[in-house]
């Protein structure tokens, strides 16, 4: 199960720098409403994101190196994605944006993904959290 969290931890930050990419390179393409408000909404994002993908590489580079810290930085990607699904899903239901065709779908996956993740990483990192706690930095393979 590290493995799978290992690879949910590097689809997420691919995903995150892939979005945030292609909204500033192009957000027409990427964009699930094409309103004003929408775009200063996901504009309110980025900083929040880019925690969420230090949290992540953080994350990471412990669990490679079986640092004790991966539990910390689990907590604090786990969190981060929480909270931004919540706020994702808000607002995409206040707004009635899942019934926006494929845009509305493009966000359903999103809002889910985030949840998924944010779940998975959070309830797998506290089962784990006394084998997290007594890792010794060897990269020794369980």
């Amino acid at each position: 199960m590290r493995r799978l969290v290992c690879g949910m931890l590097v689809v997420a930050i691919a995903l995150d720098i892939t979005y945030w990419t292609l909204w500033y390179a192009d957000r027409d393409t990427i964009a699930s409403e094409h309103t004003d408000a929408y775009y200063a909404f996901e504009n309110a994002f980025p900083l929040a994101d880019l925690w969420l993908g230090v949290a992540c590489v953080a994350a990471l580079v412990a669990l490679v190196r079986r640092h004790p810290s991966a539990l910390l930085w689990l907590l604090c990607g786990g969190g981060a994605a929480l909270y931004l699904g919540c706020m994702d899903l808000l607002y995409d239901l206040e707004h009635g944006i899942f019934a926006k065709g494929a845009g509305g779908a493009f966000e359903a996956v999103i809002v889910a993904l985030t949840w998924v993740f944010a779940v998975t990483v959070l309830s797998w990192s506290w089962r784990h959290r006394a084998e997290l706690l007594a890792d010794d930095g060897r990269e020794a393979a369980r």
